[in-house]
């Protein structure tokens, strides 16, 4: 990763910001996307604290000082939410919607796993050198084209649904349903056969932020409530942990691999 703050990583911190202040203001978690079970104890104490958290990582990834520790916090926090998902998984794996949902997670922690390999300073032979340095952001490139697979597999099965979240402006709305399922599936594909991953990346990251923009931020305009909110700043920060992985993507020159 280069020295200087990549776009994805001054996002990344704007979704997590804008997910913690929500989270202060409501006194919960981000709706379905945060899949705490309704039994937790002191539910209120921990949503607040996991807000706290979410500001302080978001305002830690602005700040050069602190970006290293930061991200080495980040990562183990993203995994514990990916976690908390896969109960529903197991008990309902024949249920696309609950892979959707792990899918989700997964893709926002290949995101913060590629910030991690490239700014968490952990050296190669330290216990969890494997999972930084170019053997960590392989890893998470891997994770991030598995992830996004069953994201446009939902598409297609839940059409329906999809077709409610196409602008009404737009022309054969069924059929940018399906459009957009098979283009997510295809950037999934892409980058986990290695047939032409720099493109799929990049193709998915610009799919996923015109989401937000042409779906969410039109939400908000036309209602200011908390499902608005929470999924513009859901559906933003999944661009942001997209762009971390298509801009760390290694691009071919002279016969060598480098990062993007």
């Amino acid at each position: 990763m280069n020295d200087h703050p990549q776009p994805a990583l001054t996002l990344f911190a704007i979704g997590l910001l804008g997910l913690g202040v929500l989270a202060l203001i409501y006194g919960d978690f981000a709706l379905v996307w945060q899949p705490v079970p309704a039994w937790l104890p002191a539910r209120t104490a921990v949503a607040y604290t996991s807000g706290v958290l979410m500001l302080l990582l978001g305002a830690g990834l602005l700040i050069p000082a602190s970006r290293t520790w930061t991200v080495r916090i980040l990562f183990p926090y993203l995994i514990l939410w990916a976690l908390l998902k896969l109960p529903d998984v197991i008990t309902k794996p024949g249920t696309e919607g609950s892979w959707l949902g792990l899918g989700e997670l997964t893709l926002l922690l290949s995101g913060g796993w590629t910030l991690f390999a490239r700014l968490g300073g952990v050296a190669e032979g330290a216990p969890l050198g494997f999972l930084s340095g170019e053997r960590g952001a392989r890893m998470a490139r891997i994770l991030f084209a598995v992830s996004i697979v069953p994201i446009g597999l939902s598409h297609l099965v839940y059409v329906e649904a999809t077709v409610g979240y196409v602008p009404h402006w737009l022309p054969f709305r069924k059929g940018w349903a399906y459009l957009t399922g098979a283009g997510q599936i295809a950037s999934g594909l892409g980058v986990l056969l290695n047939v032409l991953p720099r493109v799929a990346a990049w193709a998915e990251a610009g799919q996923i932020t015109l989401y937000t923009l042409l779906v969410w931020l039109p939400a908000i305009v036309a209602a200011r409530t908390r499902l608005n909110w929470t999924a513009f700043f859901i559906s933003w920060i999944f661009g942001a942990a997209a762009w971390a992985v298509a801009q760390n993507m290694p691009a071919k020159r002279g016969g060598t691999q480098v990062a993007a």
